[in-house]
């Protein structure tokens, strides 16, 4: 449900009440922006920032609302007028209120605030394809923007990313953006088909063109005629297919194998991969020419460890899609549960966090919420690193105090794992004191439940 973020200095809103009547959405309190980024992972749907507050608080609460959502409006409650104008950076639907107003008044200024940002979502159409693609972070923000401007074209694009990422929903989004949307789009996996048959299966064959062949059979490029071929895991495609692939593409034309006829096609190509294809070029495994031809306009899908501000958004995506399907009521996630999967580094990206969603609604059973404990992950490749000889420090940012508290949590969980859960010499092995060791021991105890 939509709600409301309002930031306090003491986390204390006399006008709650008030304003939750006049726009009929929950508050809720935040006191830093620590708080305010979880918050606004979870659909809030207007910030307001009441003053005084410190100006990091400010400033980290402006930058957290315009990544978290390009849409967000903010209203800045300064009924004293002491705002510092050089911390206001710029936002879509802004308002600065400068003298004391009544809860009334209030609850009018921000319902109208939510109503107008309403309206300027809605004079931008949103189109169909948006719904594949799921996060507002500013890296799926820069992907709608690249799918805007080359869906309508009929250039080749080869899509790039980690396995996992949703490759082929990209595909499917630039597919259905283009004026081809209508007509049907052909996913083929190129390491799925063998290799003896591979030229048959994209260009087709002529009856008797060898001896299974007992009719003639199109191609998966006819197929596409009119429409779209995704050629998913083009670095599996063989070395002697590659150069009739070459050609297929440049000329727009193709001759169905054991046949003499040419056959002129309207096919758009996408391509996907999570190989290195300049690798393997230079290997001798992929065409260099091919690769020019398939990388005219690249699109690399980032990592989910560089968006993990959309994983709240996709578990309940993922949530409610499997809950559907299993004909079970929506499950909540408890806080302990989300830091969890939002700490993670995830090395099979949305495919992975799908599939522990899954297995975590499994283990719940009937209960309406998941748990810590249902939340089952192998070690964390960052903790690796983080006490590893290199610690990689990643240019999208990190919560430092989070990736130091999940360290000290695995540090003391497998020292008490190596000494049978005796913290006494655990402690010993950590060098520690045996209090430290209780305390902290404790600390992440409470913070897990």
């Amino acid at each position: 449900m939509p709600r409301i973020l309002w930031v306090q200095k003491d986390g204390q809103v006399t006008e709650k009440e008030a304003v939750e009547q006049k726009t009929g959405l929950k508050i809720d309190v935040s006191a830093g922006p620590r708080e305010t980024w979880r918050n606004i992972t979870h659909r809030i749907q207007l910030m307001v920032l009441e003053l005084p507050l410190e100006a990091e608080v400010i400033e980290d609460a402006l930058e957290d609302a315009q990544r978290a959502a390009s849409t967000l409006p903010v209203v800045i409650y300064d009924k004293d007028d002491v705002l510092d104008e050089s911390l206001v950076r710029p936002a879509l639907n802004f308002r600065h209120i400068t003298r004391k107003v009544s809860p009334e008044e209030l609850g009018n200024i921000v319902g109208e605030t939510i109503q107008e940002a309403a309206g300027a979502i809605s004079d931008t159409e949103r189109e169909p394809w948006q719904d594949l693609l799921i996060g507002e972070s500013q890296a799926m923000r820069e992907l709608h923007a690249l799918i805007r401007l080359v869906g309508p074209r009929q250039s080749t694009v080869l899509i790039t990313g980690e396995t996992g990422t949703g490759k082929e929903m990209i595909a499917r989004a630039i597919h259905m953006a283009s004026k081809r949307a209508g007509n049907e789009l052909v996913a083929v996996n190129c390491a799925a088909i063998p290799e003896n048959l591979a030229e048959a299966e994209l260009f087709g064959h002529a009856k008797g063109a060898f001896t299974s062949a007992v009719s003639h059979r199109i191609g998966r490029f006819e197929q596409a005629h009119r429409g779209t071929i995704l050629l998913d895991e083009i670095g599996e495609i063989p070395m002697e297919v590659q150069p009739k692939l070459l050609r297929v593409i440049q000329e727009r034309e193709l001759q169905r194998v054991g046949s003499s006829e040419t056959i002129q096609l309207d096919t758009r190509v996408i391509a996907a991969t999570n190989v290195d294809l300049e690798a393997a070029v230079e290997k001798k495994l992929f065409r260099e020419d091919l690769l020019y031809r398939l990388n005219v306009v690249p699109i690399r899908v980032p990592p989910l460890r560089a968006r993990a501000t959309d994983i709240p958004l996709l578990v309940e995506h993922f949530g409610e899609k499997i809950c559907r399907r299993e004909g079970l009521r929506p499950k909540a996630v408890s806080p302990s549960a989300m830091e969890r999967l939002m700490s993670y580094d995830w090395p099979g990206n949305v495919r992975q966090l799908e599939h522990v969603i899954e297995r975590a609604i499994s283990l719940a059973g009937n209960r309406e919420r998941l748990y810590l404990g249902d939340i089952q992950l192998p070690q964390s490749r960052a903790f690796s690193q983080a006490i590893g000889p290199e610690i990689d420090v990643p240019m999208t940012g990190m919560n430092f105090e989070r990736v130091i508290g999940q360290v000290e949590r695995l540090l003391i969980q497998e020292a008490l794992r190596k000494c049978d859960g005796n913290k006494a010499k655990a402690a010993r092995i950590l060098g520690l004191k045996r209090t430290t060791m209780l305390y902290k021991s404790k600390v992440h105890e409470a913070a897990v439940n």
